[in-house]
């Protein structure tokens, strides 16, 4: 099943392919992500998937095997990459997650963390441990009232209790035991924009306001830009504020960061099987294409048996937001 995309051409801002001058080209793919589905315990206001717990979407058994056959047949692929709404949720997790260990790949699962506290979910911590998965935790801030109005109430404090919990287990403390938390800036109310803080700089910050008011722990900090896709879109939309933020992100272009695109070295596919050159083209129904044209599935991947079939990345004028400054990634800045 393909999904085709409805945008309307955004004129508020230079076409980012004439901005940069050249084909965004592909290099050999190494990380593979998954969106396993929309289903979330949470519905962040920020949620570039839209994520909810009244969203049902998830990855059919098919598809699950198919991509359990490209985890197999691909050793160029060394990281797999989990994500959803809150991935643990969906259809296929543990599949995934196993098939990819045995292979020998890096698993990383993008968690919220207050899943851990959801009836049916309490062994996570332990079962990511045993695995040795790489978390990648969602903690836009380190103060609750900022937490609880981006992701709602009592967010901030289940959050703490799962990271003393992950601690306890090791995560932060032993080599093989990463856990890398995420920074979002807050929406904007006017126009008043900024793009993240300096990376290093506000891990350290992080890092001396949670060990000494939590005795919390962590290895890495990752500072992502608001991306206007999703529910920041529709935000930035109802106020009035969605050409001027692209501006915004468009007059603070880096051309320095576009050899570090995450996009240029991974594929992203839907839990129906069809294949993005990244998260945000999925979210907002922009497939990859082949040299011909055409657009992309898992099935197609595995009739050929290749993954670089894509010559050209898919651009938007949010790929401004990944290109901004020191520049945005599902790995945080990119500079």
């Amino acid at each position: 099943m393909q999904i085709q995309s409805t945008n309307t051409v955004d004129t508020s801002v230079t076409p980012f392919k004439d901005k940069i001058n050249f084909p965004l080209t592909k290099k050999r793919i190494t990380v593979l992500q998954i969106n396993i589905g929309r289903r979330c315990n949470l519905a962040c206001t920020h949620c570039h998937v839209e994520a909810s717990p009244k969203r049902t979407e998830e990855l059919s058994p098919e598809v699950c095997e198919q991509l359990i056959s490209i985890i197999q047949r691909f050793p160029e692929i060394k990281i797999v990459d989990l994500t959803g709404g809150a991935p643990e949720m969906n259809y296929g997790f543990k599949p995934l997650v196993e098939a990819a260990k045995l292979a020998g790949k890096q698993v990383i699962v993008r968690s919220n963390l207050t899943i851990y506290f959801e009836n049916g979910f309490g062994n996570l911590p332990e079962y990511f441990a045993k695995h040795e998965l790489k978390i990648v935790a969602s903690l836009p801030c380190y103060l609750s009232d900022n937490v609880d109005k981006m992701r709602g109430i009592g967010v901030f404090e289940s959050s703490i209790k799962a990271l003393q919990w992950l601690n306890q287990l090791g995560y932060g403390k032993e080599s093989n035991l990463i856990l890398d938390l995420v920074f979002n800036p807050q929406l904007p109310t006017a126009e008043k924009f900024s793009l993240a803080p300096e990376q290093s700089k506000l891990e350290q910050d992080y890092k001396m306001f949670l060990q000494k008011h939590f005795n919390v722990v962590f290895n890495n900090l990752f500072t992502i830009t608001n991306l206007p896709v999703g529910r920041t879109k529709m935000y930035l939309e109802r106020r009035k504020l969605y050409a001027s933020y692209l501006q915004f992100l468009e007059s603070h272009f880096n051309p320095s960061t576009i050899e570090h695109l995450m996009c240029r070295d991974e594929i992203s596919i839907d839990y129906l099987g069809n294949v993005y050159d990244c998260d945000f083209n999925q979210m907002m129904n922009i497939p990859a294409k082949t040299r011909k044209g055409e657009n992309l599935t898992v099935t197609k991947l595995l009739e050929v048996g290749s993954l670089d079939l894509i010559n050209e990345v898919q651009t938007a004028p949010y790929c401004y937001g990944c290109t901004a400054g020191c520049g945005s990634s599902c790995s945080g800045a990119l500079l």
